[in-house]
């Protein structure tokens, strides 16, 4: 799949990395990558995955645009309030790179359409605000071998966790398990400190690049301090007791 000339300069700074190269850059065009929620995480990740040349992105979100989302979705500017965020971040994104196939859907992912959405990805990245559609993912995931790369950000804290269950990992379900009643913590009503959506939606493209790059493999779990800009990395241990992966 050689790259054309509007390629070859569109991407001409990774062309000029020996971790990139043409054989990198031709891999970002084959690869497909799904992104669940398209708001404070999902708007830093998709415009870094379409920059880079992602060939294939589908991303699914079933919300408008208000007011409020202003303050740290950077996908949407004020003639997006009222449209779906899905269709607004297809226009934005399409503007920004015409070159790859983008996919908006504007759903609610469900067990009844994420096989559906998300069989022909490679990567899947969690950019949702709830614990069901995360525990979805993580069970779906885990059940069809794909990477998950799953973002949090409340308050001044944010986190980073990548399940790679092509290989045996623990999984979300084994740090966070499932309780019913669980008081459900999200921007609404916890507040964000809003670059620090950014950052933690850039890290999330970040590792997905590296991985389809081949320069990342395995799970991760970080936590970065929105004040003191500091990162803590974690080692991933599987709980014999979870629920979701104990049996497999």
């Amino acid at each position: 799949m050689a790259l054309d000339d509007k390629e070859r300069l569109r991407y001409s700074r990774h062309l000029l990395l020996k971790e990139v190269g043409e054989t990198g850059q031709n891999k970002l065009k084959s690869a497909n990558v799904a992104v669940v929620g398209c708001g404070g995480l999902g708007s830093p990740a998709l415009l870094y995955l379409a920059a880079s040349g992602v060939g294939q992105l589908t991303f699914i979100d079933d919300d408008e645009v208000e007011l409020s989302n202003l303050q740290r979705q950077i996908m949407y500017k004020v003639n997006h309030l009222g449209q779906s965020k899905a269709k607004a971040a297809g226009k934005v994104l399409t503007s920004l790179n015409n070159q790859i196939s983008l996919h908006p859907v504007h759903v609610r992912l469900s067990a009844e359409n994420l096989d559906v959405l998300l069989a022909d990805a490679d990567f899947i990245l969690d950019c949702s605000d709830n614990f069901k559609t995360r525990y979805l993912l993580n069970t779906y995931c885990l059940e069809n071998n794909k990477v998950l790369i799953s973002g949090a950000a409340i308050a001044t804290q944010g986190q980073v966790m990548v399940f790679d269950y092509r290989n045996d990992s623990a999984c979300y379900a084994c740090l966070f398990p499932e309780e019913n009643g669980q008081v459900v913590q999200n921007c609404d009503n916890f507040g964000v400190l809003s670059p620090l959506l950014g950052v933690i939606g850039s890290m999330q493209a970040l590792y997905t690049v590296n991985m389809i790059l081949g320069h990342h493999s395995g799970s991760v779990f970080k936590q970065v301090d929105g004040l003191t800009l500091e990162q803590k990395s974690f080692t991933l241990f599987k709980d014999p007791d979870c629920l979701t992966c104990s049996n497999t």
